[in-house]
């Protein structure tokens, strides 16, 4: 006996999902998704956009893992939402949606980074080199211990996933958070920069470096596998150097 267009639709696997609506003060919104296989969170969160709720409002652009901008809360936990596929994050066939932690909401999914920006700035994280365009490009060996030192860190794209992870900056709004320390991480160890002291005295300051707890949650939630932890260590050390020569 075949099986009619209607009766396959009923029994269609479907995924119960939760997603914040407002700003701040908002509510959790429930909807019915049809369960598909590859399925990302992100797709989730488009299907729902484009045929449940068009006013549903959330930030993202490359869907490959590059950018970083789809970066929400799924399940209590910050991710990419484009490289999370519903079938590791599901519990029971059910999803909750909202957006990162530590940050405004402007609606909805949509946080406001300014606050995550403003910190790489208080933490000195603008290159300062000493040469001009008319200069010869300046070669930093692959192979010297400063620039080894920061090999995974440089791969940073400022998703803000560490930041919505750390214990800290939930306890202590000022703290400057580990993609900011991370930042400066990486320019006190490139050569080429110049700004190195003013920067260890920013990160040295109160909410910088000393601030961490080494909980390395942002270690663990680091979609591209970096760990800010050690880098927030490696400033920890420098600072004491520093401290320790009088420059501090």
């Amino acid at each position: 006996m075949g099986v009619t267009a209607g009766e396959s639709s009923a029994q269609e696997a479907m995924l119960d999902v939760r997603v914040w609506h407002g700003a701040e003060h908002g509510e959790f919104r429930h909807y019915q998704v049809p369960r598909r296989d590859s399925q990302t969170v992100l797709d989730v969160v488009t299907y729902i956009q484009r045929h449940l709720d068009p006013a549903l409002s959330y930030r993202f652009a490359c869907r490959v893992g590059m950018c970083g901008s789809c970066a929400m809360t799924v399940n209590g936990v910050a991710r990419w939402t484009c490289r999370s596929h519903v079938d590791q994050v599901t519990a029971d066939g059910r999803l909750e949606i909202a957006p990162l932690a530590h940050l405004p909401v402007v609606r909805d999914l949509v946080t406001d980074m300014r606050p995550f920006f403003d910190k790489w700035a208080r933490a000195k994280g603008r290159f300062q080199g000493a040469t001009t365009r008319s200069d010869p490009v300046a070669r930093v060996p692959p192979d010297t211990p400063e620039r080894r030192a920061v090999d995974a860190a440089i791969e940073c794209i400022g998703c803000g996933v560490c930041y919505a992870a750390c214990d800290v900056v939930g306890w202590r709004p000022e703290y400057l958070g580990p993609a900011a320390l991370n930042r400066a991480w990486t320019l006190v160890n490139d050569v080429r920069d110049v700004s190195r002291l003013e920067r260890l005295r920013a990160v040295a300051a109160e909410g910088g470096c000393l601030s961490c707890h080494s909980h390395t949650s942002c270690s663990e939630r680091c979609p591209k596998k970096i760990a800010p932890t050690a880098g927030i260590s490696g400033l920890k050390r420098a600072c004491a150097r520093a401290a320790l020569g009088g420059e501090l």
